[in-house]
């Protein structure tokens, strides 16, 4: 390890003490004061505009601050990013992304309200928890940096009384998900995962139909997806090319074991290396199982077991195989049949369902949904002539003001938005599950309540990773 090295982490160090100490008062004084309390119709109180941090303006980060910013009565106050100023344009992000960017986004949308037509009130940080530490009128944080640096993130903003929105997959490992969950509670704090497909219509239309008995009891799903769209079941690379001076990379690893700086990591590729990323499945797994957790009512699975091309060929690398089958194993609850659910990336798809007609096609990425009376494709009932034959079931449930509109409400007192991590930490537990059965071969029985193997107890060592030192949950 180089002196460079071991300076950054003693900085870091020091961060998180002084942090710490300033951290209960900061929550101790934390509150919001209703509107209505203060004034009539369209006044605003200063503690009824909530002071938004951004943490992790990579490209999906600048994508929650362009939606938060148009929203009345908020504000982002200050943004953080281990990268100054990077270009996206070979993502679908497009554009340049980093703190230097999203400050500029930021100042630019505050200052066509200024008379002037300036406004300089963005701070950017390097460390969240030079960010936490200083910026005490924050009242909520968006984490949107790599999977592994979700959990240690959105962990010290808890601790520090904030409100915390927080990209999926909510977590790396599986037990980092039930620590997330339970601090939240503890905490009292409005939360929200960024799986935004939660408060579509199309999410409680599924509900309704599967509610109404348009298909029967389901007992299958299979769901599909294009990702990987990044490389997969490769090797590590061996060239140690100079870190960029735009990039903290010893920031970037975050909690990850040290390996030298490598353009093949980020930006965006970072999602197939299993230190950083969660793979294909933790990618997409959180936006797809989501609808099917709450029209099925799912809970823990009972079993999984998992293939994967890297690993049937028997070649190790340490980022995650090309194409993967998951298969997972849900209990009946109550009145409802055990649930067999299985997930295929990679290019992998179930069998093409007979009742589909001939001019139409699957799709790169879909959920097949069957029950005893009938199928749905991605939301239809198929063949087509059935759903135009069945009458739009009757609506049962609220729908949703927004994704982020849901998020702020919370912060405000309002009720839980729809993502909230006592739900969205279940369905991420038994998604990162899925890539523990990857890494360990052979059908995992599953104690959810205890995050426990009960049969093959060396895959226990994969429900969470080692932190490097300086690093804690």
């Amino acid at each position: 390890m180089n002196q460079a090295f071991r300076s950054q982490r003693h900085s870091r160090k020091v961060s998180r003490r002084n942090f710490l100490g300033t951290a209960a008062a900061a929550a101790a004084v934390f509150t919001i004061v209703p509107r209505r309390v203060l004034g009539g119709p369209g006044y605003l109180a200063p503690s009824d505009r909530l002071n938004l941090a951004i943490i992790g303006t990579g490209g999906q980060g600048i994508v929650d601050m362009k939606n938060l910013l148009p929203l009345p009565d908020t504000q982002v106050r200050a943004v953080c990013d281990v990268s100054e100023d990077r270009d996206y344009s070979a993502f679908y992000f497009g554009g340049r992304a980093g703190r230097k960017p999203a400050q500029q986004i930021a100042e630019s949308y505050y200052a066509e309200n200024e008379k002037s037509g300036k406004y300089k009130g963005c701070a950017t940080y390097v460390d969240f928890n030079d960010l936490l530490a200083n910026e005490k009128d924050i009242d909520g944080v968006v984490v949107a940096t790599t999977d592994n640096l979700h959990a240690p993130v959105s962990m010290a903003a808890i601790r520090a009384g904030k409100h915390v929105y927080c990209e999926k997959p909510l977590t790396h490992t599986v037990h980092e998900a039930r620590q997330l969950t339970e601090a939240a509670r503890k905490a009292g704090i409005a939360t929200q995962m960024g799986n935004s497909g939660q408060a579509s219509e199309e999410t409680r239309l599924l509900s309704e139909f599967i509610w109404d008995g348009a298909i029967g009891p389901v007992r299958e799903v299979h769901i599909w997806s294009n990702r990987p769209v990044w490389p997969q079941g490769i090797d590590r690379p061996t060239g140690t090319p100079p870190v960029p001076s735009t990039l903290d990379w010893d920031g970037w690893l975050g909690p990850a074991p040290y390996r030298p700086y490598h353009p093949d990591y980020l930006p965006f590729v970072w999602r197939g290396w299993q230190d950083f990323g969660t793979g294909a499945l933790g990618d997409m797994g959180c936006h797809r199982f989501d609808p099917i957790f709450r029209a099925l009512k799912l809970g823990h699975p009972t079993s999984v077991e998992a293939s994967g091309s890297q690993y049937m060929e028997q070649t190790y690398t340490d980022s995650f195989p090309r194409a993967a089958i998951v298969r997972y194993e849900f209990p009946a609850r109550g009145d409802l049949p055990p649930v067999t659910l299985t997930w295929y990336d990679g290019g992998l798809k179930p069998p093409r369902p007979a009742e589909l007609e001939d001019e139409r096609e699957m799709g790169n990425q879909g959920t097949l949904i069957i029950g005893d009376r009938g199928k749905m494709l991605n939301g239809q009932l198929i063949p087509e002539s059935k759903m135009k034959a069945h009458p739009r079931p009757p609506q049962s449930l609220p729908r949703s003001i927004g994704h982020y509109e849901e998020w702020l409400a919370a912060c405000r007192g309002g009720q839980p938005a729809g993502s909230n991590f006592d739900f969205a930490g279940l369905v991420t537990e038994v998604v990162l599950l899925g890539n523990v059965a990857l890494r360990a071969g052979g059908k995992l029985q599953w104690d959810g309540p205890n995050l426990k193997v009960t049969n093959l107890t060396e895959a226990n060592d994969l429900i969470h990773r080692p932190y490097r030192e300086g690093w804690t949950l």
